[in-house]
């Protein structure tokens, strides 16, 4: 009995689960049916209009200083003061000192030399009379001609001294101003090598410190891109009375997480290309970088990577399409008078973000296309939906317009009136 219910037990429990799937599958309810599309599809559409367009040519990088200099000392000695803008980050003003080495030595041969060139003097000023005074009793024969050029020498001699001494002076002042190092324009300092009680020499460096007249970034151009803008090159800087505007340069960076933005101008432009990348780099000036006219300006920094918008030229008469709209690098969908659509070759000759300009194959008042139709064959009816314009209707379809009103307006009015005499 046993080996009977263990083989019924699962023919049984298969049975009923076939039998559950079956009423399943036959109870199952009908899937949605999406009603077949109309024919004819409404499409996003622009009306074209000829327009001028600025190009703006994008491009990035680095800030550096125009003017960067290393400080070295030109006398050697012991590092007594340095000013409080002698640090690294710190301002200084043109010929603001900055650096004091210890004078000692140096006022001392101040003073030795200044005692050489009055013994110097005194010298000349005997050696002259004595070859005045032999001059005159020359003429009396009372000495001989040897003496007389023997003082005509030491007179010379004398000379030669004094200029000697003048000159020795005339250094040991300048080593003593040298002792007092100065800002050789307005700057800032970049890093710091030297403090108070440390021994200096020539040739060793104090400090690297740069200029914040104008700082500079290097942006490079690719060879596709010269056509649309205007450099400044040394023969074209100064064409017959009228000189070429310097094209303005948009500069964006961040700083922490805010942006930050500054105004420059195209200023140079390099003599060759780069070997590596084969782009053309142009210099970008930017004026007074460092000058915050308020708390919120933020301030630029060497090194600082930012990006830049080159004004170049502006394109008269030209087409204005979205990006989305160009199909196969030169193909545009325009829609005709009759709702019907055409694919046609256009001239790209700038692109520019989300925006291509062109300036063949699209005339005024023509409709383009802005809904991606990638299998849609010529001669295809649409509606369009013009940008700026009333939307379009039901009874804007061509086969609507044939056919009137829609299908069961006209019975179901009809309706109404027989109810209403029946009544």
């Amino acid at each position: 009995m046993q080996y009977l219910l263990k083989g019924v037990a699962p023919i049984s429990f298969l049975a009923i689960c076939l039998g559950v799937a079956y009423v399943m599958m036959a109870t199952k309810p009908e899937p949605f049916r999406r009603p077949p599309a109309g024919e004819t599809m409404t499409v996003r559409a622009k009306r074209m209009s000829s327009q001028d367009f600025q190009v703006v040519i994008p491009s990035q990088g680095i800030i550096q200083a125009r003017t960067q200099s290393t400080l070295i000392p030109r006398v050697n000695g012991e590092v007594i003061w340095i000013s409080d803008s002698f640090r690294s980050g710190g301002f200084f003003k043109q010929d603001e000192p900055l650096v004091r080495i210890d004078p000692s030595d140096y006022e001392t041969a101040l003073s030795t030399a200044e005692a050489r060139l009055l013994a110097a003097e005194a010298s000349l000023e005997l050696a002259s009379l004595t070859h005045q005074r032999n001059q005159e009793v020359i003429k009396e024969n009372l000495i001989p001609r040897a003496e007389l050029d023997l003082s005509a020498a030491n007179l010379k001699v004398a000379q030669s001294d004094v200029q000697s001494a003048q000159a020795a002076l005339g250094r040991a002042r300048r080593d003593l101003e040298r002792t007092t190092i100065k800002a050789p324009f307005d700057g800032r300092v970049l890093t710091k090598s030297v403090d108070i009680g440390q021994g200096v020499a020539p040739g060793n460096q104090l400090a690297e410190i740069f200029a914040t007249d104008y700082a500079e970034i290097r942006l490079p151009l690719r060879n596709d891109q010269l056509d649309y803008i205007t450099l400044p090159e040394a023969g074209n800087l100064n064409t017959g009375s009228k000189s070429i505007m310097l094209p303005e340069v948009r500069i964006t960076g961040k700083y922490g997480t805010q942006d930050a933005n500054w105004i420059g101008q195209v200023v140079r432009t390099q003599s060759a290309y780069d070997a590596r990348s084969r782009e053309l780099f142009v210099i970008a000036q930017i004026d007074a970088p460092f000058e915050r006219e308020s708390d919120e300006d933020l301030p630029l920094k060497l090194n600082q990577y930012v990006g830049a918008e080159i004004q170049g030229h502006r394109l008269e008469e030209v087409y204005v399409i979205p990006r989305s709209a160009l199909r196969n690098h030169d193909e545009v969908i325009i829609i005709g008078a009759d709702g019907t659509i055409s694919r046609r070759s256009v001239k790209v000759i700038w692109k520019q973000g989300e925006d291509i300009v062109i300036n063949e194959g699209i005339a005024d008042n023509e409709l383009l296309c802005l809904t991606p139709m990638l299998f849609a064959a010529d001669g295809t009816t649409v509606i369009p939906w013009v940008e700026g314009e009333a939307p379009p209707t039901a009874l804007d379809d061509p086969q609507v317009k044939q056919q009137g009103k829609p299908d069961g307006a006209a019975d179901k009015k009809g309706s109404h009136q027989n109810k209403g005499k029946d009544s």
